[in-house]
Protein backbone atom coordinates (compact mmCIF):
# COMPACT_ATOMS: atom_id res chain seq x y z
CA UNK A 1 0.00 0.00 0.00
CA UNK A 2 1.10 3.59 -0.52
CA UNK A 3 -0.18 6.96 0.68
CA UNK A 4 1.19 9.27 -1.77
CA UNK A 5 -0.47 12.67 -0.03
CA UNK A 6 -0.70 12.79 3.70
CA UNK A 7 0.07 15.46 6.08
CA UNK A 8 1.61 13.83 8.93
CA UNK A 9 3.15 16.95 11.18
CA UNK A 10 -0.94 18.58 10.78
CA UNK A 11 -1.75 14.77 12.63
CA UNK A 12 -2.06 15.09 16.70
CA UNK A 13 1.56 13.36 18.26
CA UNK A 14 -0.35 9.95 18.73
CA UNK A 15 -1.66 9.63 15.98
CA UNK A 16 1.60 10.59 13.86
CA UNK A 17 3.10 7.98 15.64
CA UNK A 18 0.80 5.38 15.03
CA UNK A 19 1.00 6.08 11.14
CA UNK A 20 4.85 6.02 11.24
CA UNK A 21 4.82 2.73 13.30
CA UNK A 22 2.20 1.68 10.78
CA UNK A 23 4.30 2.73 7.96
CA UNK A 24 6.07 -0.91 8.24
CA UNK A 25 3.22 -1.86 6.32
CA UNK A 26 3.16 0.33 3.22
CA UNK A 27 5.46 0.90 0.26
CA UNK A 28 5.88 4.25 0.86
CA UNK A 29 4.29 7.34 2.69
CA UNK A 30 4.65 10.59 1.36
CA UNK A 31 3.82 13.53 3.48
CA UNK A 32 3.80 16.99 2.55
CA UNK A 33 5.12 20.54 3.29
CA UNK A 34 3.38 23.03 3.23
CA UNK A 35 5.67 26.30 4.04
CA UNK A 36 9.23 26.59 5.42
CA UNK A 37 8.79 24.70 9.24
CA UNK A 38 6.25 22.33 7.81
CA UNK A 39 9.17 21.32 4.88
CA UNK A 40 11.53 20.94 7.66
CA UNK A 41 8.92 18.53 9.73
CA UNK A 42 8.25 16.51 6.63
CA UNK A 43 11.94 15.99 5.90
CA UNK A 44 13.15 15.47 9.69
CA UNK A 45 10.14 12.46 9.69
CA UNK A 46 11.24 11.16 6.35
CA UNK A 47 15.03 10.95 7.71
CA UNK A 48 13.60 9.29 10.67
CA UNK A 49 11.79 6.05 9.17
CA UNK A 50 13.06 4.61 5.93
CA UNK A 51 9.46 3.86 4.41
CA UNK A 52 8.50 7.70 4.48
CA UNK A 53 9.19 10.34 1.77
CA UNK A 54 8.98 14.04 1.68
CA UNK A 55 7.50 16.69 -0.61
CA UNK A 56 8.77 20.48 -0.03
CA UNK A 57 6.38 23.15 -1.47
CA UNK A 58 4.56 26.61 -0.33
CA UNK A 59 0.51 26.18 -0.60
CA UNK A 60 -1.03 28.37 -2.39
CA UNK A 61 -2.94 29.55 0.69
CA UNK A 62 0.80 30.46 2.14
CA UNK A 63 1.83 32.13 -1.66
CA UNK A 64 1.94 35.71 -0.05
CA UNK A 65 5.11 34.89 1.93
CA UNK A 66 7.29 33.78 -1.22
CA UNK A 67 10.28 35.65 -1.24
CA UNK A 68 13.88 35.21 -3.31
CA UNK A 69 15.02 33.69 -0.12
CA UNK A 70 12.53 31.19 0.80
CA UNK A 71 13.23 30.19 -3.18
CA UNK A 72 16.52 29.23 -2.29
CA UNK A 73 15.55 27.59 0.75
CA UNK A 74 13.32 25.34 -0.88
CA UNK A 75 15.62 24.70 -3.90
CA UNK A 76 18.21 23.66 -0.96
CA UNK A 77 15.56 21.52 0.73
CA UNK A 78 14.23 20.12 -2.58
CA UNK A 79 17.65 18.26 -3.13
CA UNK A 80 17.73 16.01 -0.52
CA UNK A 81 17.68 12.66 -1.55
CA UNK A 82 14.51 11.87 0.36
CA UNK A 83 12.03 14.62 -1.36
CA UNK A 84 10.73 12.99 -3.96
CA UNK A 85 8.36 15.54 -5.22
CA UNK A 86 8.14 19.51 -5.55
CA UNK A 87 3.91 21.06 -3.66
CA UNK A 88 1.54 21.18 -3.06
CA UNK A 89 1.38 24.38 -4.58
CA UNK A 90 -1.17 25.74 -6.95
CA UNK A 91 -4.33 27.69 -6.74
CA UNK A 92 -6.99 27.97 -3.68
CA UNK A 93 -9.68 30.61 -4.22
CA UNK A 94 -11.84 28.73 -1.41
CA UNK A 95 -9.38 30.85 1.55
CA UNK A 96 -7.90 33.58 0.11
CA UNK A 97 -8.96 34.56 -3.66
CA UNK A 98 -7.24 38.06 -2.72
CA UNK A 99 -3.61 36.27 -3.45
CA UNK A 100 -4.81 35.12 -6.76
CA UNK A 101 -1.36 36.37 -8.38
CA UNK A 102 0.87 35.84 -5.45
CA UNK A 103 -0.51 32.31 -6.00
CA UNK A 104 0.69 32.37 -9.90
CA UNK A 105 4.31 34.06 -8.81
CA UNK A 106 4.46 30.79 -6.71
CA UNK A 107 2.97 28.22 -9.01
CA UNK A 108 5.37 29.26 -11.55
CA UNK A 109 8.21 29.31 -9.71
CA UNK A 110 7.63 25.42 -7.88
CA UNK A 111 7.02 24.40 -11.52
CA UNK A 112 10.33 25.60 -12.74
CA UNK A 113 12.06 24.27 -9.96
CA UNK A 114 10.64 20.79 -10.37
CA UNK A 115 11.64 20.66 -13.80
CA UNK A 116 15.15 21.75 -12.95
CA UNK A 117 15.90 18.98 -10.37
CA UNK A 118 13.44 16.43 -12.53
CA UNK A 119 10.96 16.15 -9.97
CA UNK A 120 7.09 15.94 -9.98
CA UNK A 121 4.89 18.68 -9.36
CA UNK A 122 1.51 18.15 -6.54
CA UNK A 123 -1.27 20.65 -7.94
CA UNK A 124 -3.71 21.11 -4.87
CA UNK A 125 -7.03 22.62 -6.77
CA UNK A 126 -9.55 24.34 -4.77
CA UNK A 127 -12.80 27.12 -5.71
CA UNK A 128 -14.72 29.17 -3.92
CA UNK A 129 -18.53 27.55 -3.21
CA UNK A 130 -20.71 27.38 -6.42
CA UNK A 131 -17.37 28.16 -8.47
CA UNK A 132 -15.06 26.04 -10.94
CA UNK A 133 -12.52 29.12 -11.40
CA UNK A 134 -9.64 27.34 -10.02
CA UNK A 135 -10.27 23.96 -12.01
CA UNK A 136 -11.07 25.94 -14.93
CA UNK A 137 -7.72 28.45 -14.52
CA UNK A 138 -5.56 25.54 -13.57
CA UNK A 139 -6.27 23.57 -17.04
CA UNK A 140 -5.44 26.77 -19.13
CA UNK A 141 -2.28 26.77 -17.12
CA UNK A 142 -1.37 23.44 -17.46
CA UNK A 143 -2.68 23.82 -21.45
CA UNK A 144 0.57 26.82 -21.30
CA UNK A 145 3.29 25.53 -19.46
CA UNK A 146 2.72 21.77 -20.06
CA UNK A 147 4.84 20.84 -16.74
CA UNK A 148 6.99 17.22 -17.59
CA UNK A 149 5.23 15.18 -14.84
CA UNK A 150 2.70 16.28 -12.10
CA UNK A 151 -0.29 15.06 -9.75
CA UNK A 152 -3.76 16.48 -9.75
CA UNK A 153 -3.81 15.88 -5.73
CA UNK A 154 -7.56 15.08 -4.32
CA UNK A 155 -8.65 14.82 -7.59
CA UNK A 156 -12.46 16.02 -7.60
CA UNK A 157 -13.63 14.62 -11.49
CA UNK A 158 -13.62 18.41 -13.14
CA UNK A 159 -14.06 17.70 -16.90
CA UNK A 160 -11.42 20.50 -18.34
CA UNK A 161 -9.09 19.12 -15.81
CA UNK A 162 -9.56 15.26 -17.10
CA UNK A 163 -9.45 16.65 -20.71
CA UNK A 164 -5.98 18.55 -19.68
CA UNK A 165 -5.01 15.46 -17.54
CA UNK A 166 -5.24 13.07 -20.31
CA UNK A 167 -3.63 14.97 -23.02
CA UNK A 168 -0.74 15.37 -20.79
CA UNK A 169 -0.35 12.12 -19.26
CA UNK A 170 -1.45 13.65 -15.53
CA UNK A 171 -1.48 11.07 -12.52
CA UNK A 172 -4.76 11.37 -10.59
CA UNK A 173 -4.57 11.41 -6.47
CA UNK A 174 -7.79 9.79 -5.39
CA UNK A 175 -8.49 10.40 -2.09
CA UNK A 176 -11.64 9.53 0.73
CA UNK A 177 -14.02 11.72 -1.29
CA UNK A 178 -14.26 8.52 -4.00
CA UNK A 179 -16.22 7.31 -0.77
CA UNK A 180 -18.85 9.99 -0.59
CA UNK A 181 -22.01 9.10 -1.51
CA UNK A 182 -23.34 11.72 -3.32
CA UNK A 183 -19.97 11.43 -5.44
CA UNK A 184 -21.40 9.25 -8.63
CA UNK A 185 -19.72 11.61 -10.73
CA UNK A 186 -15.88 11.13 -9.70
CA UNK A 187 -16.75 7.18 -9.23
CA UNK A 188 -17.87 7.60 -13.13
CA UNK A 189 -14.39 9.08 -13.57
CA UNK A 190 -12.28 6.93 -11.80
CA UNK A 191 -13.42 4.18 -13.47
CA UNK A 192 -12.34 5.52 -16.88
CA UNK A 193 -8.61 6.77 -16.14
CA UNK A 194 -6.01 5.08 -17.28
CA UNK A 195 -4.58 1.86 -14.80
CA UNK A 196 -0.84 3.35 -15.29
CA UNK A 197 -2.13 6.79 -13.65
CA UNK A 198 -4.22 6.27 -10.56
CA UNK A 199 -2.93 7.02 -7.21
CA UNK A 200 -4.17 6.77 -3.76
CA UNK A 201 -3.93 9.37 -1.31
CA UNK A 202 -5.64 10.53 1.86
CA UNK A 203 -4.48 13.51 2.45
CA UNK A 204 -4.63 12.76 6.35
CA UNK A 205 -5.53 13.97 8.83
CA UNK A 206 -8.61 15.76 6.22
CA UNK A 207 -10.58 14.13 3.92
CA UNK A 208 -11.71 11.07 5.46
CA UNK A 209 -13.28 8.30 3.65
CA UNK A 210 -16.40 7.02 4.77
CA UNK A 211 -17.23 5.59 7.31
CA UNK A 212 -15.19 7.90 9.26
CA UNK A 213 -16.46 11.46 7.99
CA UNK A 214 -16.13 14.31 10.55
CA UNK A 215 -12.99 12.10 12.44
CA UNK A 216 -9.32 12.84 11.69
CA UNK A 217 -8.29 10.62 8.67
CA UNK A 218 -4.24 8.80 8.96
CA UNK A 219 -2.77 6.55 6.56
CA UNK A 220 -4.30 3.22 7.07
CA UNK A 221 -7.75 4.62 6.22
CA UNK A 222 -6.40 4.50 2.56
CA UNK A 223 -7.62 0.96 2.46
CA UNK A 224 -10.71 2.64 2.28
CA UNK A 225 -10.70 4.47 -0.81
CA UNK A 226 -8.81 1.47 -2.37
CA UNK A 227 -11.93 -0.78 -1.86
CA UNK A 228 -13.84 1.78 -3.45
CA UNK A 229 -11.64 1.99 -6.22
CA UNK A 230 -11.27 -1.55 -6.82
CA UNK A 231 -15.47 -1.94 -6.48
CA UNK A 232 -15.76 0.65 -9.55
CA UNK A 233 -13.28 -0.49 -11.35
CA UNK A 234 -14.40 -4.59 -10.93
CA UNK A 235 -10.61 -5.36 -9.93
CA UNK A 236 -9.65 -7.38 -6.63
CA UNK A 237 -8.28 -5.13 -3.79
CA UNK A 238 -4.77 -6.72 -4.37
CA UNK A 239 -4.49 -6.11 -7.76
CA UNK A 240 -5.00 -2.49 -7.33
CA UNK A 241 -2.86 -2.19 -4.60
CA UNK A 242 -0.22 -3.74 -6.51
CA UNK A 243 -0.90 -1.55 -9.59
CA UNK A 244 -0.95 1.93 -7.61
CA UNK A 245 1.75 1.14 -5.64
CA UNK A 246 3.27 0.47 -8.99
CA UNK A 247 2.36 3.96 -10.44
CA UNK A 248 2.92 5.40 -7.23
CA UNK A 249 6.95 4.41 -7.87
CA UNK A 250 6.91 5.67 -11.38
CA UNK A 251 5.64 8.88 -10.17
CA UNK A 252 7.96 9.75 -7.17
CA UNK A 253 10.65 7.18 -7.69
CA UNK A 254 10.21 5.58 -3.69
Amino acid sequence: MTDTHCHLDFMEPPATLQALEAAADFQAILTIGTNPSRNRNSLRLAEAYPRVWAAVGLHPTEAHILSPELEADLEELAKHPKVRAIGETGLDFYWHPETRAAQYKALEAQQALAQRLGLPLILHIRSAKESDQAEQEMAEWLRLNRPPKFVLHAFGGHPRLVEIGLELEAYFGLAGPLTYKRNTALREVARALPESKILIETDAPFLPPEPYRGQPNHPALSRLTLAKLAEVRGLSTERLEALTDANAKACFGF
